[in-house]
């Protein structure tokens, strides 16, 4: 099978989603990998790494789309809402997608996806299982964003970070609320607390609890409770308006007494909850910080403008919607050992695995034969139940 590695098209998309390390991998168990020339070089991939280990070199898009069995990429249309739609007429009936495709975005784009005709495997739908945690991107792409949310929030703080005794006197530390402690907060509170600051953190689910001390962090308890706090995946759950509400007047005074405030609540399919609202911003101190890893959806900061900066009553509140991709590097290289993993467990005997056999590759099939056919996706969008297969 012919893996083809598809150069990112989303305005300002760095990463890529093979690196050279995985080629002999794929190659070993059979694969052939074709790569767009130059679709590794703004992750620091040269081709000529490509074709040392044994990747072959495509001049166009078009070739990669018209010889590869399987496509990967980053972002396909879907996640990328704004060039991604120009790939759709290059794919064709039963070749294989895998990449992010915002299943729960909207019904209409993905209904376009499945009309090519393509299996159409979204990265997003991987389940939080042991088996499938090499596999799992969401976890690897949050772990960079986590670490690169708090080295914005410093360049950006005119404070200093940690404690620091000198000639001049003592600098006292910077405090650091984390609201959401999910894989990206829980990277945001380690690195935060190397860099030396005062950290505390906040999540509705009461379990998150213990990870919090055992990274050196306070947690913060308010008297309240969450109805059935997360899922059986582990994903926090929404909740009623009265619980926000409530949550927001207790986290008051926890966010005014911070120097920067990091949010990553989100909740999958849902727009992200208001947890800062603009009346708690005010009462922050002047050139605090606000990070929103919440701004692609909406925003935990009432104020939060998607993938802009802006500045509300002396406090600059960041929204970035791709962090991940300025450390293109290392998240590349995270995303493509991910890939890896999910593609020697989607492909034996140079022959696709029925979902049948294997609960990863059923949970991620989004479109396959013209539909949608994940029934979660069907039920999110209130399609009927598909019909069962004669037999």
């Amino acid at each position: 099978m012919i893996i083809g590695v598809a150069k990112e098209s989303y305005p300002g998309e760095r990463r890529v989603a093979l690196v050279p390390a995985v080629v002999p991998n794929l190659s070993k168990a059979g694969f052939k990998v074709v790569v767009e020339a130059g679709a590794g070089i703004e992750a620091g991939y040269p081709d000529a790494q490509y074709t040392e280990k044994g990747a072959t070199l495509a001049p166009s898009r078009a070739e990669v789309f018209a010889n590869a069995d399987i496509i990967v990429q980053v972002l396909c249309y879907g996640a990328n809402d704004l060039t991604g739609k120009a790939d759709l007429p290059l794919l064709r009936k039963g070749q294989v997608l895998i990449g992010f495709l915002r299943p729960l975005g909207a019904a209409e784009v993905v209904q376009e996806i499945a009309h090519t005709g393509a299996k159409a495997f979204a990265v997003e739908l991987i389940p939080r299982t042991t088996r499938a945690q090499s596999m799992d991107v969401l976890s690897s792409m949050a772990t960079v964003a986590g670490y690169r949310a708090v080295l914005t929030a410093a360049d950006n703080l005119p404070r200093i970070f940690p404690m620091l005794t000198t000639a001049a006197g003592t600098v006292t530390p910077a405090r650091v609320l984390i609201l959401g402690v999910g894989v990206a907060g829980l990277t945001a509170i380690a690195t935060a607390r190397r860099l030396g600051a005062v950290v505390s953190a906040y999540d509705v689910r009461p379990a998150v609890k213990e990870q919090v001390q055992s990274l050196g962090a306070r947690f913060v308890e308010l008297p309240i409770e969450a109805k059935d706090a997360q899922d059986a995946r582990g994903y926090a759950t929404a909740q009623d308006e009265s619980f926000y509400q409530k949550q927001r007047e207790l986290l008051g005074k926890v966010v005014a007494e911070s120097d920067v405030v990091i949010t990553t609540a989100v909740v999958p399919g849902k727009k992200a909850p208001i947890l800062v609202t603009a009346e708690m911003v005010k009462g922050m101190a002047l050139h605090s910080v606000i990070v929103d890893l919440a701004a692609e959806r909406g925003g935990n900061c009432e104020l939060t403008r998607p993938n802009q900066t802006v500045v509300e009553h002396g406090v600059m509140i960041m929204g970035p919607i791709n962090l991940a991709s300025s450390v293109p590097y290392h998240a590349s290289q995270m995303y493509a050992r991910n890939l890896t993993a999910f593609l020697l467990n989607l492909v034996k005997d140079g022959k696709l695995r029925p979902g049948s056999e294997d609960d990863i590759i059923r949970e991620t099939l989004l479109t396959s034969d013209g539909e949608i056919v994940h029934p979660r996706v069907r039920e999110f969008f209130k399609l009927p139940p598909l019909a069962a297969p004669a037999g």
